[in-house]
């Protein structure tokens, strides 16, 4: 595979591995926080307002939603950046090389949504059902990284990468087509022209990051005005920025910088953050059984933990039978149905999802639960599968190696 494609994905896996384990830690720690005598403290320090600008031009919002609609746009900026990476000189560029994880992606997305409606249809709680479709790129990697590179291959690892970013990029269509407000014409036709200049700046090799910081901003307070959610400006923020160098310049690509330079910030700062502000779920122990035994629950659990498997195995399993696709090298299936278990690894995109599913309801304390509970599950049985995989097939080499030396 060219240095170019593999050394950006060795980078990005590096972030996302580790911030998936720092992302462990700040969830824990959300959940400690509010189930502690300090945990009225937890939603005072959540929901005091801050205001940014200033006049006319002032935004107050809560410290909740500067980091729900505005840190986390920079998240999706990167995310942007991520999608169009992958399309243009990465592992998407290639029909062939991208058949099996957009296949993989689509199955585990469809599966997960249909398994939810089943359990949540006739009730009020059915809006719910973009909630198991996310993959957390963050955890899921973390989780990998955790194996040798004998249990969990190169090849595997990208497949899984390129499965998640698809999946995000789902996700993001899910909640501008589905969960949007009341539109603003006004505020979309702006949007509209910021992101046709932002268009045209990419189309004319304009190498200015001051340019696209700056129509970028105007973009997002556009979107956000607008009644879609804000997040969706940094995705398409993200879309724009070149991925090439202006013909004759020496100097690196702008996404390629602008990638580098905020992978860190969010993997160790915005995500630990999101994290932190909304996985503190206050539990009830003494309800905890009626709490998982309602449709959300198991909507979201087998939604999570049997759907994405089964949607992310299962297609995959097809796509190479009627050979559409090929394995990664040296992949095998019992690997690929390792990474669908990861698949359901739903915390960052599915929380967020679940805060506009479900907007100031009691419900929203019982989806939280069980997206932790369906990621922890998909975590350790994704992970015992690959290491028994890897385990088995020692066994066997040392089994045949046994028999040479007895022949």
């Amino acid at each position: 595979m060219p240095r170019r494609i593999i050394k950006p994905f060795e980078d990005f896996f590096k972030y996302e591995a580790a911030g998936g384990i720092l992302l462990l830690i700040f969830a824990a720690a959300a959940l400690a926080w509010a189930n502690s005598p300090l945990g009225d403290k937890y939603e005072q320090v959540l929901h005091c307002r801050i205001t940014i600008g200033w006049g006319g031009l002032a935004l107050t919002k809560s410290l909740l939603h500067w980091i729900n609609d505005g840190l986390m746009t920079v998240f999706f900026f990167v995310v942007g950046m991520e999608i169009k990476r992958e399309l243009v000189i990465g592992e998407l560029k290639s029909v062939k090389k991208a058949v099996l994880p957009i296949g993989a992606a689509l199955g585990g997305m469809v599966i997960p949504a249909l398994i939810y409606f089943f359990f949540n249809h006739g009730t009020v709680y059915l809006s719910g059902w973009g909630i198991p479709m996310a993959t957390d790129i963050a955890f899921a990697l973390g989780a990998l990284s955790l194996l040798s590179n004998g249990k969990a291959p190169k090849g595997l690892a990208v497949f899984l990468a390129a499965l998640a970013i698809i999946d995000d990029l789902g996700a993001v269509l899910v909640i501008a087509v589905f969960y949007t407000g009341r539109i603003s014409w006004i505020a979309l036709l702006t949007a509209l022209g910021i992101l046709t200049a932002l268009i045209l700046a990419n189309r004319f090799r304009k190498n200015s990051t001051l340019l696209f910081v700056i129509l970028g901003i105007f973009l997002w307070l556009a979107v956000l005005k607008s009644g879609l959610h804000a997040t969706i400006a940094g995705v398409l923020l993200g879309m724009t920025i070149p991925v090439r160098s202006a013909e004759g310049s020496a100097e690196k690509p702008m996404l390629c910088r602008m990638e580098h330079a905020l992978q860190p910030w969010v993997a160790f700062g915005i995500l630990p953050l999101f994290a932190l502000a909304n996985a503190g779920v206050a539990v009830d122990f003494s309800r905890f059984g009626e709490i998982i035994n309602s449709p959300v629950s198991y909507g979201i659990i087998a939604g999570l933990f049997l759907g994405k498997q089964a949607g992310i195995f299962g297609a995959s399993y097809l796509m190479i039978r009627l050979k559409i696709a090929k394995l990664p090298n040296k992949v095998n299936m019992k690997q690929i149905y390792g990474a669908g278990l990861l698949g359901g690894i739903g915390f960052t995109m599915s929380i967020f999802i679940t805060t506009l599913a479900f907007p100031a309801n009691g419900i929203l304390a019982t989806a939280k639960i069980s997206i932790i509970a369906a990621s922890l599950l998909s975590a350790m049985a994704g992970l015992s599968v690959l290491a028994l995989q890897d385990s088995t097939k020692k066994d066997r080499i040392k089994k045949a190696s046994l028999k040479k030396g007895l022949a």
